[in-house]
């Protein structure tokens, strides 16, 4: 039925990775199992056998699932089954994506397909580390051409100590460095990861550590090809040329080009410029000739023009599109509290990009909920990014969160959660939307996120900043850009962001697009980055340089106390009456969070008076009463026999008709006494059985 072929790689510790072929899914042009303890992957690839018409482009399409079933849960909401992805299943989804798509052929354009299903899971494996291999190796055993195989490894510093692909369990022992770096067997192709303000020399050692074990998993696929013969791929022609058109489109607008790209101008006059040249290069030909060769002299105008003509500039003048030298800065301003009604806000503007980006406090009730096939639980810190159409100036509507914008906003939370303080009682929402676009705009939301923060008064540990670096390679000649255009990022070898403090790095991403890239580049684009970044701090914190001492005035007030476990039911009372009273009369939000012996209770106010309030009926009821103390209670009802009278929140006591007066009463009618009324009362005792209050006025007289 079938004929499954295996490869076994080793890891750290004794631990193994099987890849396995022939068994599942064999109708995919590719389909791989990788299984690592109890966890499986099942990874599968289709190409369309032809490409679409007018197709210039790498149609990939790359999708992470988790279904529940692998951990034995049931999926939440009505339907009770798998819907849209999660953003983790996006992340992951993206790292796979970004890893492979540089890896077809420039001139492949079918349709590309590759889904990666966790299958089953291991409570103590991260997936997230095997999906890139899954990817690759379906990718591997398939006739798609595909210049991989790639892998991908986590590395994790724990206790000083290097790991690859940590487990669950060892992650929280606590590490100060935990990246994911893709790479083939020579080259590094992607890194993404946090980081506790580590050096930039512990990042290369980590990625360093990283391809050591990915070229072990490369290793193994290539075994695997050529075990089933499929280092042979597909033949396909997807493009056509004409050579000569392409060397007179060339001789006739490179210089015309040049002129334009060293002119300076802003990104929208720049890019008409350059479309009014090839506009009007077409308009002189016939019409024939204009239906037969519009779009090829598109695509050289592209490759053979414009993008020749921005990297020689660089590379042999030193100038780049707007004029800079490769290691400015673009001109920074920077405002905060720009919205009266935030809780914190600020405009953050570098060159052309722009983010204006908010925070708001809440309660424990506003921290966003986690419940995936391996993670459960809250997040009291979360960043969103939102990046409309008008920020490019781009006519079109807009649909719903990209998957850019999820990956983008991830960066920006990675960069400033380690400088939120773990002691802070609110959840916080940071919302970055970008008014503006030409480069590195999750580099700009974590600088505006950073002042937001401090202007909501924040406690954050260290102000964070970030940079987006660019790299033109030809040969043995480079340039590192810093702060890089968004046409240095689409013409460029090199996409790499870097966010830090004034001590270290917080997070990374980066994306290379060019083969060979050694260790000293990176070393040097680094070291640019770490300048670069130092002189964008500087700026953030010439506009504010310390978090506010205060919460604004609107900013509702939150305060947490801590209670003995054994009294959160009487805070709650039967059917929640006791919290919910609390919180009708004092017009405030009261959570209750069971940490070990420990009940913490965070109430959260518009006014001060409010939550005194709280806090003084909470004391009350948490309050042990003690023999002797003499407490002004309320009598709360009367009997033949004595009244009753709360002396705390919750707590009554029996006031006996004997002890009211010195004078014998021969019934309460002679007491004075009503319903409502406060009085002075002092504890004679406690019966240690029952817990009974007895009450005296008389010992007062």
């Amino acid at each position: 039925m079938y004929n499954e072929t295996k490869k076994i790689i080793d890891l750290q510790g004794g631990r193994t990775i099987e890849i396995s072929t022939g068994k599942l899914a064999k109708q995919a042009d590719g389909a791989v199992v990788i299984k690592q303890g109890n966890t499986m992957l099942l990874a599968t690839v289709v190409a369309a056998k032809k490409a679409k018409e007018d197709v210039d482009f790498m149609p990939l399409s790359v999708e992470y699932k988790e279904k529940y079933a692998a951990n034995g849960k049931f999926p939440g909401g009505f339907l009770k089954r798998e819907a849209r992805p999660s953003d983790y299943e996006i992340l992951v989804s993206r790292l796979i994506d970004r890893a492979l798509r540089p890896l077809f052929p420039a001139d492949y354009h079918a349709e590309v397909f590759v889904t990666v299903n966790l299958i089953s899971a291991d409570k103590d494996i991260q997936p997230d580390a095997l999906a890139g291999l899954a990817a690759s190796a379906a990718l591997a055993v398939s006739d798609i051409p595909f210049q991989g195989p790639i892998s991908e490894v986590r590395v994790a510093r724990i206790n000083g100590e290097m790991i690859t692909n940590p487990t669950f369990s060892q992650m929280a022992q606590g590490c100060d460095l935990d990246i994911i770096v893709a790479a083939t067997m020579d080259n590094i192709m992607m890194v993404e990861g946090e980081m506790k303000e580590v050096q930039e020399i512990d990042m290369l050692d980590a990625i360093k550590v990283a391809h050591e074990a990915i070229k072990k998993q490369c290793q193994a696929q290539i075994e695997l090809m050529e075990e089933l013969g499929k280092t042979t791929k597909r033949t396909y022609c997807h493009e056509t040329h004409d050579l000569n058109l392409k060397d007179k489109v060339v001789a006739d607008l490179y210089e015309k080009a040049y002129a334009i790209a060293k002119s300076q101008q802003p990104k929208h006059e720049r890019t008409d410029a350059f479309d009014a040249l090839v506009d009007n290069y077409i308009a002189l030909l016939s019409e024939e000739q204009q239906a037969e060769q519009a779009k090829l002299i598109h695509v050289y105008f592209h490759d053979f023009v414009l993008k020749p003509a921005m990297r020689n500039m660089i590379l042999n003048e030193g100038v780049r599109l707007d004029g800079r030298k490769t290691n400015e800065i673009r001109q920074i301003w920077s405002e905060v509290d720009y919205l009266p009604g935030a809780h914190g806000s600020a405009v953050f503007t570098r060159g052309e990009t722009q983010s204006i980006t908010t925070v708001t406090l809440g309660t424990k009730m506003d921290e966003k909920q986690i419940d995936d096939v391996l993670r459960e639980g809250t997040e009291r810190f979360v960043l969103h990014y939102n990046f409309p159409p008008f920020s490019t100036g781009d006519a079109r509507p807009a649909r719903g969160i990209s998957r850019r914008e999820v990956g983008h906003g991830n960066l920006a939370f990675r960069a400033l959660k380690p400088m939120i303080p773990a002691d802070c009682p609110y959840a916080i929402r940071v919302v970055s939307d970008i008014l503006e676009s030409n480069g590195s705009s999750s580099m700009a939301t974590v600088c505006a996120g950073t002042l937001a923060l401090m202007d909501a008064g924040i406690p954050i540990q260290k102000p964070v900043s970030g940079i987006a670096m660019g790299l033109i390679a030809e040969g043995s000649k480079f340039a590192i850009l810093s702060d890089i255009l968004g046409d240095e990022d689409h013409l460029g070898d090199m996409d790499f962001k870097v966010t830090g403090t004034a001590d270290g790095i917080t997070a990374t991403q980066m994306d290379i697009k060019v083969d060979g890239l050694s260790y000293e580049v990176l070393a040097a684009a680094l070291e640019q980055a770490r300048q670069g970044r130092l002189h964008i701090l500087n700026k953030i914190t010439e506009t504010m340089e310390t978090p506010r001492e205060d919460f604004k005035p609107h900013v509702p007030r939150m305060v947490q106390i801590e209670i003995a476990k054994e009294f959160i039911g009487a805070i709650i009372g039967p059917g929640g009456k006791v919290i919910q009273e609390m919180q009708k009369e004092s017009g405030t939000t009261i959570t209750i969070t069971e940490v070990g012996e420990i009940g913490q209770v965070a109430i959260f106010g518009p006014d001060q008076a409010g939550i005194d309030y709280v806090v003084n009926r909470i004391n009350g009821i948490t309050a042990i009463p003690e023999v002797g103390e003499i407490y002004e209670g309320k009598v709360k009802t009367i009997t033949d026999f004595g009244a009753f009278v709360e002396i705390l929140p919750g707590k009554d006591g029996l006031l006996h008709i004997s002890e009211i007066t010195k004078e014998r009463l021969e019934s309460m009618q002679d007491s004075g006494l009503t319903e409502g009324q406060i009085i002075q009362v002092k504890l004679l005792a406690v019966d240690q059985r029952s817990g009974k209050l007895k009450l005296s006025k008389k010992a007062l007289l």
